[in-house]
């Protein structure tokens, strides 16, 4: 295939920005979205001109590094995948693609496609742990009986990957959907009862903090998700954080 590509190249954090285009030939519709990036950004090595900065590690739908917004859709027009899941054969020879970074106050870009989710690592911080007795009194966690349905929604709750799908695709750049499944893992768990309240009141707190907008009802979080984490984990989030205040 042959491609036009439009991508957002912004030099700092402080620089203005703009749109660039490029034409890449010969990508294989085989190929992931990220293996033509590196196409793309072979040729302007070669021609001794600066690559595009782009987040990924993993490469394998794990880490959520590889936070794109392709043709106006987090991690693109698939469902279901993050952007290195992406495949070319999503496109049409001769289209022309729209790359750029999540848009939010809250992710700040710090050079062309790379920004800065941090304040997702800060909202962890605030409470999206528990507290472990290590005085040798532990208690086995499998010994602590648990139902197989609040066992199966924990789990789904937890394979959130915190890769910002969800704020970048809200109108409001809300993170309600990440921090309900950081709160919904514990919530549903005997472990995670100890400090319930302390969790969702300063889990909250510090989402508001850092920025994010509140919850439009939309759901168009839930259709991005690469993890499939659905609206019923922010109806969760709502009623623990109610039980905190009251």
């Amino acid at each position: 295939m042959n491609l036009t590509l439009k991508i957002w190249r912004q030099k700092g954090p402080q620089d203005k920005g703009r749109m660039v285009e490029y034409k890449v030939t010969d990508i294989s519709e085989h190929m992931s979205f990220l293996e033509m990036m590196d196409v793309l950004n072979e040729s302007l090595v070669a021609k001794d001109e600066e690559p595009i900065a782009f987040d990924h590690d993993c490469r394998e739908g794990i880490c959520g590094m590889c936070s794109l917004q392709i043709n106006g859709e987090a991690h693109g027009p698939d469902r279901g995948i993050t952007t290195c899941q992406l495949h070319m054969r999503m496109f049409k020879d001769g289209d022309t693609i729209y790359i750029e970074p999540f848009r939010a106050n809250a992710f700040p870009v710090i050079k062309d496609l790379v920004v800065d989710r941090m304040s997702f690592e800060r909202i962890q911080q605030a409470g999206g742990y528990i507290s472990v007795n290590t005085s040798g009194n532990t208690q086995d966690a499998n010994s602590i009986p648990i139902s197989k349905h609040n066992a199966d929604l924990s789990m789904d709750a937890a394979s959130c990957i915190g890769c910002g799908a969800c704020v970048a695709s809200c109108k409001n750049s809300s993170a309600m959907l990440f921090v309900a499944a950081k709160v919904s893992q514990f919530a549903l768990l005997p472990q995670g009862k100890i400090e319930a309240k302390d969790r969702v009141m300063n889990m909250v707190a510090q989402m508001d903090l850092e920025g994010f907008g509140n919850c439009t009802n939309t759901g168009a979080c839930e259709v991005e998700c690469p993890k499939g984490i659905t609206l019923e984990n922010i109806a969760r989030l709502n009623r623990e954080y109610l039980a905190a205040t009251i």
